[in-house]
């Protein structure tokens, strides 16, 4: 008897609805946990390895995103995908700032992510008075209209339903809350593809080997820069979840960019 080939999906799973995966699709209720394993394996070395693959311009784009968010005392503010405080870090202090200067109580600073090793690896390097929270931005344990502030940098792209977690941002931020997104995006300048291309499926991948021990979780985020959405059509999916005064400004020439609006 010729039995037919074993295959990795059954007839339901090979059924469900996909979504991108890097370049891979994948079912989406498979996607979840996958990119939970890609950061399961980085977290040790997240931090380092942002300076290594942008030359540090992670930093500046950092501070751009928390001087444009302009973070206020007394105001509670949800850092989602925030893995190890590092954009929170930069907010409070901003926060902390404003209220040495003109009064008030100290902002409270959120930071949620759906994977507990990037938590752990923040918690490790001190609490420092931010709070902590395992959450999937798709479905935020908060009621709604109970933050004053949204920032989510270099996590959107990791989502399964990227316009779901724009609406439960919605939802969480009070009218008129602030949302800033910072985000891999698409070159301004198309002539500079193929030297940043090879530089991204190239090097990155083999620092990543180096440093972080898996070129493979390295491949998978560069792919997914490319499979996300350009600066306008992520501006309309915004606008989309209900947000107005949507913009965006393009950093180092489109390689990231920082997207606002205000929930209306």
């Amino acid at each position: 008897m010729v039995w037919p080939m074993a295959t990795n999906s059954s007839p339901d799973q090979r059924n469900l609805p996909s979504v991108s995966f890097g370049f891979e699709d994948v079912p989406v209720p498979e996607k979840a946990g996958r990119v939970r394993d890609v950061f399961d394996k980085v977290a040790a070395r997240y931090d380092l390895m942002n300076d290594l693959m942008s030359a540090g311009l992670h930093r500046v784009w950092k501070d751009i995103a928390a001087d444009r968010l302009n973070p206020q005392p007394g105001e509670a503010i949800l850092d989602m995908a925030g893995g190890t405080g590092d954009v929170a870090r930069r907010l409070q202090a901003r926060a902390e700032r404003a209220r040495l200067r003109r009064g008030g109580v100290p902002a409270h600073l959120l930071v949620a992510d759906i994977n507990v090793e990037m938590i752990a690896a923040g918690l490790r390097r001190g609490e420092d008075g931010l709070s902590w929270l395992v959450a999937d931005a798709e479905c935020l344990p908060l009621p709604a209209d109970c933050m004053d502030a949204y920032s989510i940098s270099f996590g959107i792209r990791n989502v399964t339903d990227i316009p779901k977690a724009l609406r439960e941002a919605r939802r969480v931020l009070k009218r008129g809350g602030r949302f800033v997104c910072l985000e891999f995006s698409r070159l301004a300048v198309p002539a500079l593809e193929p030297v940043y291309n090879s530089f991204s499926f190239s090097v990155i991948p083999t620092i990543g080997k180096l440093v972080a021990g898996d070129g493979d979780a390295y491949r998978y985020l560069v792919e997914s820069i490319r499979r996300f959405p350009d600066q306008e059509s992520f501006a309309g999916m915004l606008r989309a979840a209900g947000f107005a005064g949507v913009g965006y400004t393009n950093l180092s020439g489109g390689v990231a960019a920082l997207h606002q609006g205000w929930a209306c």
